[in-house]
């Protein structure tokens, strides 16, 4: 689908006129964001909630090509101003400009162009061009050479805008990523076990899974304890929500535990002894099929969730390792960061494994993947062992999967900034368009997700881990209702996705 947004410079051009000739250039319908709803959950700071409302409503047209009448600009509601730009990198649009400029010069046209340039500065390969209407066509062709757009006509005489419709999806954006996830994880309909059933967050993550249809979640807790903890947060509890009280399933899991681990020698004692944390007796369920999927880690170390799961579920058919990704959701896209919460040094064999898990994450989530091996060094511009485990690991990567897009050593900068990756690799099918970015240990990997978190204000869902036979997901100590809820509908998908 060809997406075109048209963006009003002009608050006297009718945008609509201009919308509806590029639907009939391109044979599209037209789609107007921008509505009195859209206004209130904007005045409220709630641009989010627009955004992503907004990808559902163009996902329903299941239109062949469309075209998005932006927002105009409003001097007395100045909090409108940029967000044509979030519209467009939400939607993955083309943005063009649309002005009205009666008797301009080229320069004062270049000008009013420039400006509005500005708001697109931090969107590369968003911007594709410009109308203008009540200029002349002399007048508009050399502003085009001063700004760099490309003169796409006016409202009533368009040119060749046949390149619009030939335009790729460049990027999987955080609105359509939350948006796929959440539609992904309702038509999964799993039943995901939360072994810390009356902590708080976690409460009021499973009613809203409840409420919204994301998954069947079971709390794992008493249920007076569940609804103290709902009475004192306000939290509503749907009536479908299972709250089971562990201490009336551990009999039942007593035997196949023994049978599980009787390579070990484990007694029934032992076992009974286990299964009073609820982490393990929430790993029995899945071990059972008795649940899908199982979410963690919201008071239990990640240890304390992983350990269970490799005793009693083991690793995926052909994976050699466990690893993790977390999704982390810039404002311009959804990039993939692996391993961040798993293993501390693993070596070049492993770090290869952990590249191919992650591509295939991204992948299964509808991100591209384009593999970047990050290191202090791009191609050879550092030496070193660390710069030589990265190397060996792209080279047995690539090896392993010819089919995937993998390059390495790559800095963080060469792999995701454009300018940077074309200067420091050029040639490289990965430098400067990275969606998955590989560590090389832990220590870096964790540094680096969290401080993109904290400090650019991103929401990171995950971590999600790879290689294991069934879906069991890790909680950061310090995540919030909304991580916990996104990482239940992750477990959602995959569990649905290990059926096949």
């Amino acid at each position: 689908m060809a997406k075109v947004l048209i963006v009003p410079v002009s608050a006297e051009l009718d945008a609509s006129t201009a919308a509806r000739s590029f639907a009939k250039a391109l044979n599209a319908q037209v789609f107007q964001a921008f509505d009195a709803q859209a206004e209130a959950l904007l005045a409220q700071g709630k641009s989010d909630d627009w955004f992503d409302a907004t990808v559902g409503k163009v996902a329903a047209l299941d239109a062949d090509n469309l075209i998005i009448e932006g927002i105009a600009p409003d001097a007395d509601k100045i909090y409108l101003a940029g967000k044509n730009v979030e519209l467009a990198l939400s939607l993955d649009a083309a943005a063009i400009f649309a002005v009205r400029s009666d008797n301009a010069d080229a320069d004062e046209l270049a000008h009013r162009l420039n400006l509005a340039k500005q708001f697109f500065a931090t969107a590369p390969g968003v911007l594709e061009g410009f109308i203008v209407d009540g200029a002349a066509a002399s007048v508009a062709e050399a502003a085009a050479e001063k700004t760099g757009l490309t003169f796409f006509g006016s409202s009533d005489a368009l040119k060749d805008v046949s390149v619009l419709a030939s335009r790729e999806a460049k990027r999987l954006s955080p609105a359509q990523f939350r948006y796929n996830l959440i539609d992904f994880a309702r038509q999964a309909d799993k039943r995901i076990v939360l072994p810390e059933g009356a902590e708080p967050r976690t409460v009021q993550a499973a009613a809203i899974c409840h409420e919204k249809g994301i998954a069947r979640c079971v709390l794992l807790a008493k249920r007076e304890e569940v609804e103290a903890v709902a009475k004192e947060r306000g939290i509503t509890l749907p009536d479908s929500l299972e709250i089971i009280d562990p201490a009336s399933l551990v009999e039942q899991y007593v035997g196949p535990m023994c049978e599980l681990r009787k390579s070990k020698g484990l007694t029934p004692e032992d076992a009974r002894k286990q299964l009073q944390d609820t982490v393990v007796l929430g790993t029995m369920m899945m071990a059972q099929n008795d649940v899908d999927g199982l979410v963690s880690g919201a008071v239990h170390t990640t240890a304390n969730t992983i350990r269970p799961a490799l005793q009693l579920i083991k690793t995926a058919p052909g994976a050699s390792l466990v690893s993790s990704v977390f999704f982390m959701l810039l404002p311009n896209q959804v990039l993939v960061f692996g391993d961040c919460a798993v293993n501390p040094n693993p070596t070049a064999q492993q770090l290869a494994d952990i590249a191919i898990q992650s591509a295939d994450s991204a992948k299964a989530f509808g991100i591209d993947p384009k593999v970047a091996m990050i290191s202090y060094s791009t191609v050879n511009s550092g030496s070193g062992p660390d710069v030589d485990t990265v190397i060996e690991a792209t080279k047995l990567a690539r090896e392993k999967r010819p089919d995937l897009a993998i390059d390495g050593p790559l800095q963080y900068d060469a792999a995701t900034v454009p300018g940077v990756g074309k200067s420091k690799a050029p040639g490289s099918p990965v430098a400067g368009q990275a969606t998955v970015l590989v560590f090389p240990d832990l220590n870096t990997g964790n540094c680096t997700y969290k401080a993109v978190q904290r400090s650019a204000n991103v929401l990171s869902v995950g971590p999600l881990l790879q290689g294991l036979r069934k879906p069991v997901n890790d909680l950061s100590r310090g995540a919030l209702v909304e991580d916990i809820v996104f990482t239940i509908a992750l477990t959602a998908v995959q569990a649905k996705q290990m059926e096949g």
